[in-house]
Order: structure tokens, then sequence, then C-alpha cells
């Protein structure tokens, strides 16, 4: 190719560039102009379809009633995370959907204030990415940081996804398909997002990722007959005693009273077994606070179980645990659960359950 030639393939491409952009400029300024002029444009200051009410009570607690169902519609839309119920301020849940600390935050900014109920169905297309999730908050009028509610208005919005989970690290082909998918939304809803560097992004990922993994611990204790196995549907009824809840699926749950669960034991063989010598309690560590015990509720269950089975404890070779031993390990625990609240993810935290979920 001649000197020529290639000057003019590269003004070719140049003039294309520029051609793509004006069209892309042109289409956002369209969308803005129809935005701006369509039938339901969200005014914050001027409502057609909304007529003023003054404040107003009766003996049957109209009024009362109205805030607890506001309350309570806020709450319907919001993703249901451990640690939070009704009464969970909505600063707070914010912060608990899209927390800096494991959040790749992106700013979205409005061209106008929008009403919750009008972007709710578009954002709730964009969940997740892999099995990262996606979380929006917005910045109400009155000036605090809300969860996208029907019956808000809100003047900024902001994206979460999280950075890494159990599993695996956020990774290039799901950031990028978030971004793709956000930009759309953002489209459709009139915002323009700020888009973070990537390889940035990746390598927090990866940071958070090797804390997860270093992190991602489960104790067990093992129950092993002293005779002859257990038949299940006996050990049914004694385990039952002990307060685990015999799920239909098998799976047993010793509750922490809270509506969480504390620990979980295995028979160790297949549904529909008819017995078993052996028996694991299993503690899921990052995912029960220090101030339950987890541990220490565990042991105490399995000596428990000593008593009503006639077992002993072992550990997974089988090798008797004793009391030593088990004061050791709750040792090791209680450093587990100071590098967690070093590191600002406690365990059995709102961000500890969404990382360790």
């Amino acid at each position: 190719m001649t000197d020529i030639e290639m000057s003019i393939s590269i003004g070719a491409v140049i003039v294309a560039g520029v051609i793509v952009y004006n069209k892309w400029q042109e289409h956002k300024a369209r969308k803005s102009v129809a935005r701006a002029f369509s039938s339901d444009h969200d005014d914050v200051l001027m409502r057609t379809d909304e007529a003023r009410q003054e404040p107003s009570f009766d003996l049957h607690g109209g009024a009362a009633d109205k805030g607890r169902h506001d309350e309570q519609d806020m709450h319907d839309n919001v993703p249901i995370l451990h640690g939070t119920d009704p009464t969970t301020p909505a600063a707070e849940l914010a912060i608990s959907l899209v927390d800096p600390l494991i959040d790749c935050l992106i700013p979205l900014a409005l061209e106008v204030a929008v009403r919750g109920d009008k972007i709710l169905p578009i954002l709730q297309t964009l969940r997740h990415v892999g099995n990262k999730p996606v979380h929006f908050i917005g910045l109400h009028v009155n000036g605090d940081w809300e969860p996208i509610t029907h019956g808000g208005v809100y003047t900024k919005l902001q994206a979460g996804v999280q950075l890494a989970s159990r599993t695996t690290a956020l990774n290039e082909l799901e950031y990028s398909e978030l971004i793709t998918r956000l930009r759309a939304v953002s489209d459709d809803i009139g915002a323009e997002p700020e888009i973070p560097d990537m390889i940035e992004v990746m390598g927090e990922a990866r940071t958070l990722h090797r804390f997860v993994a270093g992190h991602d611990a489960q104790l067990g204790v093992n129950l092993l007959s002293n005779g002859a196995p257990w038949s299940i549907a006996t050990l049914i009824g004694a385990l039952e005693k002990q307060g685990f809840d015999v799920r239909p699926d098998g799976r047993y749950i010793m509750p922490d009273g809270d509506g969480g669960q504390l620990f979980t034991l295995s028979t160790n063989v297949t549904l529909g077994a008819d017995t078993t010598s052996r028996l694991t309690l299993l503690l899921d560590v990052p995912c029960v606070a220090p101030s339950r015990d987890g541990f220490g509720q565990m042991v105490a269950c399995a000596k428990a179980l000593v008593g009503r089975l006639d077992a002993i404890i072992v550990d997974d070779s089988d090798q008797p645990l004793m009391d030593p031993a088990l004061a050791e390990i709750n040792n090791q625990v209680l450093d587990f659960y100071h590098e967690m609240e070093a590191a600002e993810i406690a365990a059995g935290s709102t961000r500890a359950m969404r990382l360790f979920s």
C-alpha cells in the first residue's frame, strides 16, 4: 500500500468514527427530548396525577396505618439481606446493598429526577452478571440514599456489583457484560454511567476474593457410634428433641432463634438410607457471629448427643477429640474472628453473609 492509499484509509476510518459518534449523540439527544416532552414526564414539583393531602388522624389509626403501609411498600421492593428487617433504616439498607468495601460502585447521573415506580421495572432486568449480584440505590429528594422503591423520587442513582463470591472473583467477561447491559439500562432511564477502570476493578476483585478464599472455613466434629449403627427413623426423633430442625430435603439445621442457623448435621448417608454409624456437625465459621458462640454451641450439642446416642466425639480420622483439643480449636476460632473483624468483614455480618453465601 502506498503512502497515499494509507492516508486515504486512515482518513476513511476517522470519518467513519466521527459519523458513528455523531449518530450516537443524535440518538441520545432525541431520547432526551422525547423524555422531556413526553406526557408522563417526571416532574417532582408539579404532579397532575397526585392530589396534595394534608396529614389527618382518626381514632382507628388511619394515618398510622398509612405510614406502616408506606414503610412496608419500601421494604417489599428491597432484596432481603441477612441482618436487615422491616425496621432497618433506609440509609442502612442502602449501604448493605451497595457497599463500598465489597462492591464496585458505578454512579449514574440523571438528566432529570425520576420516580422509583418508573425505573424499577427497568433496573430489575439487571440483577446479576454471572453469579455476582447487582443492586441499585438512589439519592432521594430528601437528601438520603436509599434502595429504589415505588413512590420514591431520586436525583442520582448508584449501581453496585459484588466484586467476589465464595467461588470466584468478578472477571473481565462479567464486568464487560455488566457495562454493556448497564449502558442500555442507563439509556432507557435517562442516566449517564461513570464507568470505573476495568484494570483497577479487576485488581480489587482479586484482592477481595483472596481474602474470602483465605477465610472460607468450615469446622466439623463427628459422632461415632459405640455400638450398632443408628436407625435413621429413631435418629430423627433424637435430633428433634435436641433442637434440630429436620428439613424435607433431609438436612438437619440447628436454628439460632432469629431465623438463621448455627450449624448443620449430616448423617453421611444418602437420603432414604435406613441406618448410619457416623454423624457430622458442621459450623460455617464466617457466617455465624462471634456472639452466637457457634463452635461452643456445636460442641455442647455433640456432648449432649454422646449421652443420648451412646457415641464418641472424633475427628475426621476417627481419633477421639478430648476437651484440651476442643479448647485449642476454640482459640483458633476466636483468632479467626479477630482477623475478620480487623478486615471490617465481621463473621455473621451482612457483608460476610453476602460474600460467603
